[in-house]
């Protein structure tokens, strides 16, 4: 393949590690890591393997919000899939309302990832809203920094169709949510769903978890009405709002009845300074 049709990493060396063993050993630490982190190196050791739909993970350098994601992806290590949708905030508002790509291959320093055209190609023809744009995922982190965990946590390989969005509006969400449960429920490969998105911004400490638990007790309901209401009312800064309801609503159409909270922490809990933080949460759909 040629490199025209290959996305080089935009954030290695900035998120995350450059060098394939710096950055092993870094998301190894995140798993190992026992008060923010699973405490253990996937795969699951609790023997009770159930259906996880999809997830929600943050998008922070590693240093900051490694070990908090690294307790969902420790969850999805025992789950079969093939092909994974990973939806995130585009942060540079380049390019259409919502992108994906049509073919070709992301990079990391751990490997190459394949694009699943053929899951791409059907969401856009089905959702009539998603567009195919290589420039709008360009630069964008919030998809690349979720990459290494994957490769790191899945011994078989996979394919994603990256979806980033600058619309997410409830009825987006909902459009996207819906199409993505329809192309998926006919589908004989298993799809992991992921929303990459952190959560409040820049607040002090105690309003960051003040405001994000309220928030995410509306996540783990699964009720997008409830999501959105809290979301305004509270002015939450959850950057990638829209790409959480969107799964939100594809998990449910596929059959998930809850959502579980595996770790929530701010930047100050991992850090120490607590004056301006940023929220992450871990959260699975079951």
């Amino acid at each position: 393949m040629s490199n025209r049709n290959r996305r080089s990493p935009a954030v290695a060396g900035v998120f995350y590690p450059s060098k394939k063993d710096e950055l092993y050993d870094l998301i190894g630490l995140s798993f190992k890591d026992g008060r923010f982190g699973p405490g253990e190196i996937p795969p699951d050791k609790s023997q009770k393997t159930k259906k996880i739909f999809g997830i929600v993970s943050p998008h922070a350098g590693y240093i900051y919000s490694g070990a908090v994601a690294a307790n969902a992806y420790y969850k999805i290590s025992t789950n079969r899939f093939n092909s994974v949708i990973m939806i995130g905030p585009n942060h540079y508002g380049i390019g259409p309302g919502l992108a994906t790509v049509k073919s070709g291959e992301w990079e990391t320093p751990l490997g190459l990832v394949g694009i699943d055209s053929d899951l791409a190609n059907s969401i856009s023809e089905d959702a009539e809203i998603l567009d195919f744009d290589e420039l709008a995922h360009s630069r964008d982190h919030c998809l690349e920094v979720q990459l290494p965990f994957l490769q790191y946590t899945k011994t078989t390989q996979f394919k994603i169709a990256p979806i980033i969005m600058i619309m997410q509006d409830i009825e987006t969400a909902l459009k996207l949510g819906d199409s993505i449960a329809r192309v998926t429920r006919t589908r004989t490969n298993e799809v992991m769903l992921i929303a990459s998105s952190d959560f409040t911004h820049y607040e002090s400490n105690e309003d960051a978890h003040r405001k994000d638990s309220e928030l995410i007790d509306a996540i783990l309901s699964l009720d997008v009405s409830k999501f959105y209401d809290t979301l305004e009312r509270l002015n939450v800064t959850a950057c990638g709002f829209g790409a959480i309801a969107a799964v939100m609503i594809s998990v449910k159409a596929l059959g998930a009845t809850r959502g579980q909270l595996l770790r929530y922490a701010t930047s100050g809990d991992v850090r120490g300074d607590t004056t301006s933080v940023v929220g992450y949460a871990s959260i699975i759909f079951t």
